[in-house]
Formats: structure tokens, C-alpha cells, sequence
């Protein structure tokens, strides 16, 4: 009794100190979206203010402008993009990484290590570095300012990340459950569709959000590839930042917008994206 006591409470001090570490960095990454939302409800002369003034007071004036409601662009082409590409190509790869990472984790082929560090070679190359013959590639096919190549290119882009994440995910399906369906004369789409896709499910909603947020994010081909017609939404919030000066006020809230999407995605599949990023990690 005299060896636990003091044990027990050494074990529930470290938790405790475990548990205000990580509100603290809970803060800490919050604190930056906190600041950029009440900068977005500033006036750009209260916002521009450096210290800057907590009692300013508050208006929509910078959201009102960023839906043109001062006769500037609209937004919502460039939303309907990016929501177009992303969930296109986030389709896309499940579809083509679903089976792929089958044939490497339950039903291997043959050097099936290799195929996977193909598939993490791709991820190497600096995106920067393919962007000439990408662009001189679209400009011959006639697929410059065009919505579908950028759901090509991010279907290519993620799908290396997605057979690599479904891969281990996969590889954690009892193999007896695979070899019962077989028994009973389930043929490979059934299986894939009413076996192994329902177990894995957190593994491929966890997949899925992380290739929606990188292709919704991606600005580079975007920005090189596209104009006024296929326009993302990360390029038309570089739009504000002119050689008039940066519009603090009206660029928070433009961020706040577009950050919404991926904010309200990873909310509602917390649960999966948490139980499928701890697949495989406890034997």
C-alpha cells in the first residue's frame, strides 16, 4: 500500500501534465483561426492597425466584398471548381486505389514491396520540376484553363498517397473472412464490395478526406494551368493581394471561406479519420 499510493499519484500527476500539455497546443494551433476570423470582421483601416485593436468594432463589410457585393469577382465559379476537382479526383483515386492496394496487401502479387516503392518514387520528384511538360502537354491538347485536367492531375497526384494509406489498412482484414466468402462463391467484386469495403471503411474515409484537403489546397497547377474558366478557389484568393496593397480584412475573411469545406469535412468524419489512422498501429 505504502509503494502504490505514490505510484498512483505519480501516474495521474504525468497524466494530468500529459493532458494540459496538449490543451495547450490545442491553443496554440487555434489561436491563428481565431485571430485570422476576428480580423475578417474588421474594417481594413481597423485591421491594417499594428498593434491591432481588440475593441475595433466588428462588420461583415469584408465578407460582403468578398462575394462582390462591392462589384468585385464572384466567388462561387472558382468554389464550384475547386469542389468539382476535388471530389472528382478524390472519387477517382478510391476507385483506382481500392483494388490496387488490395492486390498488395491481401491478395499479394508477385514483388509487390517494389510496386509499393514505385509508388512512393513518384512522390520524389518536386512538382515544380514536371511543371514545363505538363503545361506543353495541356497547351498541345488543348486542355489549358480546363477543369477536367486538373481532376487528371490530382487523381495522379493522390493516388500514390492512397494505395500507400490503403495498403495498411487493408492489411489488417482477417484473411479468414476473405477466404469464407470465397467459399461461399463470392467473386472478386462482391468481395471487394460487400466484404472488404465495409471493414475497411474508416481506413477509406480517412483516405479520401486527406486527398480531398490536398487537392482542395493545391495552387501551383492551378495557378500555371488555368485562367478564368477553370479558376480554383486558392487562386482566386491570391487575386487580392494587388500591387494596391494587401487587403487584410477582405483576404482573412476569403480564407475563412474557403477553409470551410475542409474544416466541415474533417468535423463530420473525425471518428473515422481517427479510427482510420490508427489502423495497424496497435497489434
Amino acid at each position: 500500500m505504502s509503494t502504490t499510493a505514490p505510484r498512483a499519484r505519480r501516474v495521474r500527476g504525468k497524466g494530468a501534465g500529459l493532458g494540459l500539455l496538449a490543451w495547450l497546443l490545442g491553443i496554440a494551433f487555434f489561436l491563428p483561426i481565431a485571430w485570422m476570423a476576428l480580423t475578417s470582421l474588421h474594417s481594413e483601416t481597423d485591421a491594417a492597425t499594428n498593434p491591432p485593436s481588440f475593441a475595433a468594432s466588428l462588420t461583415l463589410d469584408g465578407y460582403r466584398e468578398f462575394f462582390g457585393a462591392g462589384g468585385g469577382a464572384s466567388p462561387w465559379p472558382a468554389l464550384i471548381n475547386s469542389t468539382v476537382a476535388s471530389l472528382a479526383s478524390t472519387l477517382l483515386v478510391l476507385l483506382l486505389a481500392f483494388p490496387a492496394a488490395y492486390a498488395l496487401s491481401i491478395n499479394r502479387v508477385r514483388k509487390w514491396t517494389d510496386v509499393l516503392f514505385f509508388f512512393l518514387s513518384t512522390k520524389m520528384l518536386p512538382a515544380v520540376a514536371g511543371l514545363l511538360p505538363i503545361y506543353l502537354f495541356a497547351k498541345n491538347a488543348g486542355m489549358l484553363d480546363n477543369i477536367w485536367l486538373l481532376v487528371i492531375l490530382y487523381t495522379s497526384m493522390n493516388l500514390p498517397i492512397a494505395v500507400w494509406m490503403m495498403q495498411s489498412f487493408l492489411a489488417e482484414i482477417p484473411v479468414a473472412v476473405i477466404e469464407a466468402a470465397k467459399v461461399d462463391g463470392a467473386r472478386l467484386p462482391t468481395i471487394l464490395a460487400r466484404v472488404v469495403a465495409p471493414i475497411s471503411l474508416p481506413g477509406i474515409a480517412a483516405t479520401a478526406l486527406i486527398c480531398f484537403i490536398f487537392s482542395w489546397n493545391e495552387l501551383l497547377f492551378a495557378r500555371v494551368l488555368t485562367g478564368v474558366v477553370a479558376e480554383t478557389a486558392p487562386v482566386f484568393l491570391t487575386g487580392f493581394i494587388t500591387s494596391q496593397g494587401l487587403f487584410l480584412a477582405k483576404v482573412c475573411a476569403a480564407s475563412l471561406v474557403i477553409s470551410l469545406p475542409v474544416l466541415a469535412a474533417g468535423f463530420a468524419a473525425q471518428d473515422k479519420l481517427v479510427q482510420g489512422l490508427s489502423l495497424g498501429a496497435v497489434k
